[in-house]
This record gives structure tokens, sequence and C-alpha cells, in this order.
């Protein structure tokens, strides 16, 4: 199945997005993190779409979707999860699967809690919803949250180099040669755009605001018991093997698979994460067989 490449008008914001499969076969809305984009999906939409319908947008301030001003657009994850709705009522999606990682966690768990009924089931790649898969690595961004002063702020840009999108792709991934340096390479592209910089802060600052939104996420899960598959690689230096763990206590029956992998575990296990999406949603979605 061939992917295409899209733009929607979303309120005036031009939302890019890859679509791939047939649009009658159910659907799976894929969320990407920080810093990267839909394109994070390369590997992994090619091998679902001749079962499923995949769409996959690139949120605002990232990849090919349109960047407006600070001024303009508050960049908040609030803000983030309205456009994503607003985004699946412009493309006419009914009921879908969501796959989620990393900022695509809280924005894609905001939109489930807001709109339940349109969720069949989640799938959990690295994006966390529990204080305790929260490590260390967090320490300055929770520092900037306690005092957000403009000491605090720079002290958080060196996230923003190189040097880190180089680390997020390659720490605890056991043979870092398999990475293809094509996915961080176009990232480090994106974040030098002019005022993204500022953007990334921005958002950074109000991750707070997800922590807080954890116990609605939970109850979420509680109250309408989606299927969930996380798949996470174990060796994540920002969301811990335990926050996966964590979604057994509100949903007793998740089903939770490590590999041996770090945070962006699809750039060296698609093939393996690919499989166990394809048979955990054929279970949960008789009819994608």
């Amino acid at each position: 199945m061939m992917t295409t490449y899209k733009t929607v008008d979303v309120d005036g914001l031009n939302v890019f997005y890859r679509e791939a499969g047939d649009a009658s076969a159910p659907t799976i809305l894929l969320l990407h993190g920080f810093p990267t984009a839909s394109h994070m999906f390369r590997d992994l939409i090619p091998q679902l779409a001749d079962r499923f319908h995949l769409v996959a947008p690139d949120l605002p301030g990232f990849g090919q979707t349109d960047q407006p001003s600070r001024d303009e657009f508050e960049y908040t994850f609030k803000n983030l999860a309205k456009v994503i709705e607003r985004f699946v009522e412009a493309l006419g999606l009914g009921r879908f699967a969501l796959y989620v990682f990393d900022y695509g966690a809280p924005v894609g768990f905001r939109l489930a809690a807001d709109n339940a009924h349109r969720i069949t089931a989640v799938i959990t790649q690295n994006g966390n919803a529990y204080e305790e898969g929260l490590s260390e690595g967090w320490t300055p961004i929770r520092a900037y949250w306690k005092e957000p002063n403009d000491p605090n702020r720079d002290a958080l840009r060196d996230l923003l180099t190189p040097q880190t999108t180089l680390f997020q792709y390659t720490h605890g991934t056991p043979i870092p040669s398999l990475v293809s340096p094509d996915g961080r390479f176009l990232d480090d592209y994106y974040l030098a755009r002019p005022g993204n910089d500022d953007i990334q802060l921005d958002l950074f600052l109000n991750y707070q605001e997800n922590v807080e939104a954890y116990p609605k996420f939970h109850d979420y899960f509680r109250t309408h018991r989606p299927p969930l598959l996380a798949v996470w690689g174990k060796n994540d230096p920002f969301f811990l093997p335990a926050g996966a763990e964590a979604f057994r206590r509100d949903l007793p029956d998740a089903d939770v698979r490590f590999f041996d992998t770090g945070h962006f575990a699809l750039e060296t296990h698609a093939v393996e994460i690919g499989a166990a999406i394809g048979a955990f949603l054929s279970a949960n979605q008789p009819e994608a067989v």
C-alpha cells in the first residue's frame, strides 16, 4: 500500500499528515513525540497498511505542519490536543485506535478522555501517563517548572542541540549503527527553524500540566477500559519501564511488552512492534483480520 502525503486546513492551520491503507479498514491514528514528526512512522506504516487505515499528522510546530508564532498560537498540550481533535473531525474519522509516543501520549490521552466513544484501542510506545515513568532525566525540566525563570529556561537549550537528538536516538540501543541518521538529521533541521527553540521551551514548561492531568487519564482508563498495548523500549532514558507496567494498575488486562532498545524504539524494532500491533488489534478488532 502506498503512503500519501497531504495537508488539511484545521481552523486556519495547515496540518500535514501521512495516510495509507483502505479508508474503509479499521483506522489507527498515530501521534508522534519530541523532537520528531510523522516521519518516525515511515517504517511502521507499510507493515500495517494492508489491514488498517493509518493516519499520522504532524503537530503544530513540528514537521511539515504550520509553525504559527507564539503570539498567534499558545503552545500548550491542551491546545495541541484541540488541534488534533479538530483534525479528526476535518478528516471525518469516526472510531479509531490510538498510537501514542512521547508528546503524543498527553495529546492523545486528552483526546481519548474527551472523546472516549471514538477510541477502539490504545497502543502506547514509550508514551507515559504515570509519575513513576519519569526518570531523573526530567530533573532540569522539573527545576524549570518549580522556578520558571530565564536561567532555568536557558539551561534547557542544550536539549535542543544535535548532540541531544543523537543521544535520544541511540542511547540504550545495543547496536547504534542500526539507527539510521536520516530521522535525527531531519529532526535537527526542524528544531533549527527560526523561533522553534522558544516553542519547544514553552512546551517543556507546559509539560507539568500533563503530569497534573495524569489522574484524568487514569480515570479514563478505569472508566472506559480500552484494550491497551504497551510496546516499550526498556532502555529509554526518559520514560522508565515502571511507566509501562503502571498501566496495569488501571487496566489489569493491559498487554505490556519490552524491547531491548531505547526511546525511539521504531528505529530498531519496527518489524517486531508492527507484528505486535497487528496481532493485538486483530484480536481486539476481529474485522481487521
